[in-house]
């Protein structure tokens, strides 16, 4: 197993499992193939069992961490690495953005993680916002969670959470984690799975606000048929102008089905879809405070 990290126990409320497992370690690292000059970032490296073979490939890693006792020791395990640079914040409010370097190919990030499996739904959802600066994305989650990432129509896990990362990008089932990977064992199984955000998806939705927006509502009550599920959104007659069955659910629809709806959407009810919210200046503020103070100079 890998070496722990001496004075440090799993806090649950940041939901920590740390992988010790060092086949699935190799495995992951090999699966990434991290190599110098990638722009690599980890959320939550936790004791560093995977941070330490990213980095010996990868010397100029970037982290994540919210839990501010695990810092200094990451930090003095890695004392060889002067590039080694960690972030005390909250991925879910971090602005991804600032960690982009200048360039031709700006220097895409790559992002890994082993994430909590109480936070995973809405971090994914906020890395898909910065899907522009993204190369690709690994995360350990939970199975489940990886089941309704790739689900398609027409199966049970196939909703909110797949339809919209799947507009974003293409997602793969790689392998499976077994719960005896981890210090403390979760009581689910895990796996993992990657993230390739398109440069142009695959089908182009006008507004992808009223995409998120049509594709909530019609999940909100999922045994409902699709002409009530959409009832406050769209007339009958504009779905069946479609060619779309209002009678079946909204589980048995396509992707290209759910974006048609969504323009359908923009076009006849654009009072419907929310204004998006803007965080990143107060987020930003917050988190390069706590960045500057902690990376190691160089």
């Amino acid at each position: 197993m890998s070496q722990a990290v001496p004075g440090h126990r799993p806090r649950k409320r940041f939901g920590q499992n740390f992988l010790v497992d060092p086949g699935i370690i190799q495995r992951l690292v090999d699966t990434i193939a991290p190599r110098p000059g990638d722009n690599l970032v980890e959320i939550g490296p936790g004791q560093g069992a995977l941070t330490e073979p990213l980095l010996a490939a990868c010397p100029d890693l970037q982290a994540i961490e919210l839990d501010r006792d695990l810092i200094p020791l990451l930090l003095a395990r890695f004392d060889d690495y002067a590039g080694f640079r960690i972030h005390r914040c909250d991925a879910l409010t971090f602005d991804f953005s600032e960690l982009v370097t200048a360039g031709p190919d700006r220097r895409a990030l790559r992002i890994v993680g082993n994430l909590p499996y109480n936070i995973s739904t809405p971090l994914i959802f906020h890395l898909l916002s910065f899907g522009q600066y993204v190369r690709d994305m690994h995360f350990m989650l939970q199975k489940e969670v990886v089941a309704r990432l790739c689900a398609q129509p027409g199966q049970k896990a196939y909703g909110r959470l797949g339809i919209m990362v799947q507009y974003h990008c293409q997602v793969e089932n790689l392998f499976p984690v077994p719960p005896q990977s981890f210090r403390p064992a979760p009581k689910v199984d895990s796996a993992i799975v990657r993230l390739t955000p398109y440069a142009e998806p695959p089908v182009v939705a006008k507004d992808v606000g009223a995409l998120q927006r049509l594709v909530n509502t019609a999940f909100q009550q999922r045994r409902k048929t699709l002409r009530n599920a959409l009832r406050s959104l769209l007339p009958v007659e504009v779905i069946e102008k479609l060619e779309i069955d209002t009678s079946i659910r909204p589980e048995n629809l396509t992707l290209p089905d759910f974006v048609r709806l969504s323009d359908s959407l923009a076009e006849h009810n654009p009072a419907a879809i929310p204004t998006p919210t803007h965080t990143t200046k107060h987020t930003t503020k917050h988190t390069t405070k706590h960045t500057t103070k902690l990376q190691r100079t160089q």
